[in-house]
């Protein structure tokens, strides 16, 4: 069992990345050098991608935590009115990916988008929300900071009240007991949120790509390699930094809060008493909530509006309304759908037979090594989509598909196989948390009744792993459907393209933003209705 595993994660992770990563040492005489990384620093428009990078990285980072931090406070902390409707609205960001909404929110946040073209008419302002880096600091933070909301909310959840009421009756309010109490306490679930948003916002490419900001890594990653080609060392180089950093990330985020001491002696839930929210506070609580939740509906709202509008260009509102651009995606883009629907399907289908597997040898066994097998899967985590996609080029290139007949890189196949290594981190963990809820005892039982090892696994375990594997294939195929980083290096034609290439397509003319609106929000409808039965089957 284990041996089929560790060759998927070798072959189809392992091997595609140390391929790019000695490609980019490589001196193509089977040597050694550096030169590679001294040509990356020695050409400007390198070094600017790799600060715009980082800058909006970071600048992404503080918006979501300008968001995410007092939204989370305020539902976990205070008594009002919807809170459970605020934390609700608060994660649907993840249902819509980024690049998708990224138009929808220049037409309302662009230089002459709606909001700015109110500010021009009643105070004779505009504000520059999505010009240049900050309009992709704008999108992804706003699409992102659910990663820390969720996290500081499950931390705050499980803090002692009893400390926060010593800090109070020792004279600590307000302000001050939020950062020398309560946010401290709270900081290994801020740091993790706080990592992901990083990674997420680091590695995109569809973002930048749809607002027409190439001076980033990611972007200039994708147009070496597209336009130099697979040669150009200078491609590997930039997928070498966005893996450092991507690792580093989620490295520095476990060093920040190792060897300290945050543990509490009872959960926050049973001795946490809620305070009421009155006056001054209550009226600023309500306008801040009121404030995100309209820049969270926005991009949903734009969207929307955008797929229905005729004309929608130097004005407020759309200057009529149809349902024809539903029609045509519908007629000429319906083999993408057919093609979303296969390929997820089939990559999620991977990813949960992997991941039950892996979750019984590591903890139903005592192979040696199991673990490894885990840490292998995850690692895909920290793998961006551009250097997966550009690993299979390099590694893949001149295999021939026996059954199928021609390249393994120029078929569907390799977009599946990109989609199943990707999503494998999500499929593995959600079957590690159902087998944590199973017994021992009951398969022991099984097997004192004569059962050997394959039958319980097949009567017992896979039955009561059911919930988890459904929910995991669920999660699996969602993210999938809109993932776009890896799909645009790996589509050949058009034939064979999915729903995020054709949004990306559609994006590219103005007069074929109303079809791109309507593909993504089929696609928002997809992930909508995966995310609610994943959601139900938890439940159950």
């Amino acid at each position: 069992l284990a041996l089929p595993v560790a060759a998927f994660i070798v072959v189809f992770l392992a091997w595609p990345v140390a391929t790019v990563l000695y490609t980019a040492f490589a001196d193509g005489q089977g040597g050694f050098t550096t030169g590679h990384i001294g040509a990356f620093l020695s050409i400007s428009l390198m070094r600017e991608a790799f600060v715009n990078s980082l800058v909006v990285a970071l600048g992404s980072v503080a918006f979501a935590t300008l968001i995410a931090v007092p939204l989370a406070y305020l539902t976990v902390r205070f008594e009002f009115r919807g809170a459970a409707l605020v934390q609700t609205l608060g994660v649907l960001p993840l249902v819509m990916p980024p690049f998708v909404g990224a138009v929808a929110l220049q037409l309302l946040f662009g230089r002459n988008g709606s909001i700015n073209l109110l500010l021009g008419e009643a105070f004779g302002i505009r504000i520059p929300f999505m010009d240049g880096l900050n309009g992709v600091i704008f999108v992804e933070g706003l699409h992102y900071f659910p990663f820390i909301l969720l996290n500081l909310v499950a931390a705050l959840g499980n803090i002692d009240g009893a400390m926060e009421e010593a800090a109070q009756n020792l004279g600590s309010h307000g302000f001050r007991l939020f950062r020398r109490v309560v946010f401290p306490l709270a900081a290994p679930g801020f740091v993790a949120g706080a990592a992901l948003v990083f990674v997420k916002v680091f590695d995109d490419l569809g973002t930048p790509l749809v607002l027409n900001v190439t001076n980033m890594l990611a972007p200039q990653a994708y147009l070496r390699i597209t336009s130099v080609g697979l040669e150009d060392p200078i491609g590997y180089v930039i997928a070498l930094v966005m893996i450092v950093f991507s690792i580093g990330a989620l490295a520095l985020s476990a060093r920040i809060t190792r060897g300290r001491d945050y543990a509490t002696l009872t959960r926050g839930g049973s001795a946490l008493r809620k305070r009421p929210l009155t006056g001054r506070s209550a009226v600023l609580a309500y306008g801040w909530v009121l404030l995100v939740l309209a820049l969270v509906l926005s991009p949903h709202l734009g969207l929307l509006l955008l797929s229905l509008a005729k004309v929608w260009s130097y004005s407020v509102l759309p200057e009529g309304f149809t349902l024809q651009h539903f029609a045509l995606v519908l007629t000429d883009s319906r083999r993408m759908i057919g093609n979303t629907l296969l390929y997820c399907t089939l990559a999620a289908g991977i990813d949960v037979v992997l991941g039950t597997a892996i979750a019984y040898l590591v903890l139903r066994t005592r192979l040696p090594g199991r673990h490894w097998l885990d840490w292998g899967a995850s690692a895909a985590l920290a793998i961006p989509g551009i250097v997966l996609a550009i690993g299979f080029l390099r590694a893949f290139r001149g295999i021939e598909l026996p059954f199928v007949g021609g390249a393994l890189t120029a078929s569907w196949i390799a977009i599946m196989l990109a989609y199943a290594v990707r999503r494998l981190p999500y499929a593995v963990r959600s079957c590690v948390a159902a087998l944590q809820q199973v017994h021992v005892l009951l398969e022991e039982a099984a097997q004192s009744l004569g059962a050997n090892r394959r039958r319980t696994a097949r009567r017992i375990v896979i039955p009561l792993l059911m919930g988890g594997i459904l929910a995991g294939f669920v999660t699996s195929f969602t993210t999938a459907a809109v993932e776009l980083s890896a799909t645009i290096l790996l589509v050949t034609s058009e034939s064979q393209a999915p729903l995020s290439y054709g949004i990306y397509l559609y994006n590219q003319s103005i007069a074929t933003r109303g079809p791109a609106a309507a593909l993504g929000v089929i696609a928002i409808v997809i992930v909508a209705l995966g995310m609610y039965v994943s959601q139900r089957l938890l439940e159950a």
